[in-house]
């Protein structure tokens, strides 16, 4: 007989005006598992997790710990029951040492005060448990990003080891890092704690996950053990739609690409353009029509590329040449007056502005580069903002919707948005379909080919490279700062290639 469910909720229904984000849904949690919850952006993942840790409280159905009913109140409430949360962005200290971040607001006392040796003591005992090799005295700063989050879950499993929620965890790690953190995710499952884990990757949805959930617009599509769903029968249950043929998943086919015109001048071209520290001269040039993916490990320079191609950061040397002529980007501002756009991997800190609406998101771009004493007119403002949450189909379609509350996808939409209106000539996208849904995935990978046909040119950067394979006309790899190829993708690069390009550092 199976034990019951650590964590169970029932036809469980959330509203917001004009919007039903959760409709009658079940999910259930046994200890000692790992399980995915899977859909689109905007299928109602978030809402759930919100409702499971109190964030929001629902507005029917029930949710029962242990067989026992339970409302829970907030996220305390939640953590006290053994729900704790782990999001993509670390919400700890960086300048505590890695011991306080653990016991904060939970420190040992001895006599009143702090009892600093204990605190380390248990500590480094906590990490020592989940195989961890770190100084819990040094200032959590000192460390990556990826230890930092299994810091976060130390502490979390010791607030309280029942349900352990990971929401995107591994949106910013590397292979190795990803290799780390599964691990602690086995040795946690194996000593019975319950993980529910979010993810848009899904080679490691099937690598680590023992069954998952799909929702589909705000209802339960299914509950599935991991080795009785293949992907393409997952992909088809979260999108609604069969995927004969469908070519993004990883080994599918590739979209056709239309080849650029061949002998036209550049629109852009970059001579030994370098910036101390950040990345080595390098050459570039970018033709109308045509998509150059840059494809390298995290830290292989590809935004610092990037950027030096937008002003956002300036060059120490080298050339730039835009349609023919030496260009000195000083600023962004700059940059958009030639014509080049730019998407930043970062959404919510250099993108997006979370405070405002869509209307006022997508416009953003134009009325720089207008001016503030050239503001548009609130009409031409609804006109523009109509037209693209259209063109890309942004879900809700209400441009006076604050954009902190949209899905990661559609946040994704509005930023292509905003900078699409400026009718840019070149538009450098990085990391644009990092955290969103398969289905927003494939549109805004649809998107860039078809702007490709149109004439644009695209500089395309991705740590998924079937995306840059998939899309790109040539390659550029880098690999600790440098450029060391530039390969044509005739049809003939595969993955293997590319990734023995960035371990050998030399063209293959």
């Amino acid at each position: 007989m199976r034990q019951q469910p650590v964590l169970e909720v029932r036809g469980i229904r959330k509203e917001f005006p004009g919007v039903v984000a959760l409709d009658g849904v079940d999910f259930r949690l046994f200890p000692g598992e790992v399980h995915a919850l899977m859909g689109e952006n905007g299928a109602g993942k978030s809402t759930l997790i919100k409702v499971l840790t109190g964030v929001y409280q629902s507005d029917g159905g029930e949710v029962a710990l242990a067989g026992e009913p339970v409302r829970v109140a907030g996220p305390l409430q939640a953590q006290e029951a053994g729900i704790s949360t782990v999001y993509q962005e670390v919400n700890l200290c960086p300048n505590l040492s890695v011991a306080e971040n653990i016991f904060i607001g939970r420190e040992p006392r001895r006599f009143g005060l702090i009892n600093w040796a204990e605190m380390r003591r248990r500590a480094a005992e906590l990490v020592r448990e989940l195989d961890l090799d770190i100084d819990v005295s040094a200032p959590l700063n000192s460390y990556s990003i990826a230890v930092q989050q299994l810091v976060a879950i130390v502490r979390a499993v010791d607030v309280s080891a029942k349900v352990l929620i990971l929401d995107e965890p591994t949106s910013s790690l590397d292979r190795d890092e990803v290799r780390q953190l599964f691990a602690v995710m086995r040795r946690l499952r194996d000593q019975g704690v319950a993980i529910l884990f979010v993810s848009h990757f899904l080679d490691q949805i099937y690598e680590i996950c023992d069954r998952m959930t799909v929702l589909r617009n705000g209802r339960l599509e299914g509950e599935y053990l991991t080795s009785e769903l293949n992907q393409v029968e997952l992909v088809s249950r979260m999108i609604g739609a069969e995927l004969a043929g469908l070519d993004q998943l990883g080994g599918g086919k590739r979209r056709e690409r239309t080849a650029p015109a061949q002998g036209g001048a550049a629109f852009l071209e970059a001579d030994g353009l370098t910036r101390r520290g950040a990345v080595e001269p390098y050459d570039l040039d970018i033709r109308p029509g045509e998509v150059i993916g840059l494809a390298g490990l995290l830290g292989s320079g590809r935004t610092e590329a990037a950027r030096l191609l937008f002003g956002a950061d300036q060059s120490d040397g080298g050339t730039l040449r835009i349609e023919g002529a030496v260009t000195a980007l000083r600023s962004p501002r700059d940059a958009i007056a030639h014509g080049i756009a730019f998407c930043s991997e970062n959404r919510k800190t250099e993108g997006l502005v979370g405070e405002l609406t869509v209307r006022e998101n997508i416009v953003l771009a134009l009325q720089a580069s207008r001016g503030w004493i050239r503001p548009l007119s609130r009409s031409a403002q609804d006109e523009y903002a109509l037209r693209w949450i259209r063109a890309l189909d942004i879900r809700p379609g209400n441009p006076e919707a604050l954009v902190r509350n949209l899905s990661g996808g559609n946040q994704q939409k509005v930023l292509l948005a905003r900078w699409l209106i400026t009718d840019p000539k070149l538009l450098i996208l990085d990391e644009p379909t990092r955290g969103i849904d398969i289905g927003a995935k494939a549109e805004i990978q649809k998107l860039v080919a078809n702007l490709a046909e149109d004439g644009m040119a695209v500089l395309f950067i991705s740590a998924e490279l079937e995306e840059v394979l998939r899309l790109s006309h040539r390659i550029g790899v880098l690999r600790d700062h440098r450029m060391v190829a530039q390969l044509d993708n005739d049809g003939a690069l595969t993955p293997e290639r590319v990734m023995a390009t960035i371990a050998s550092g030399a063209h293959q």
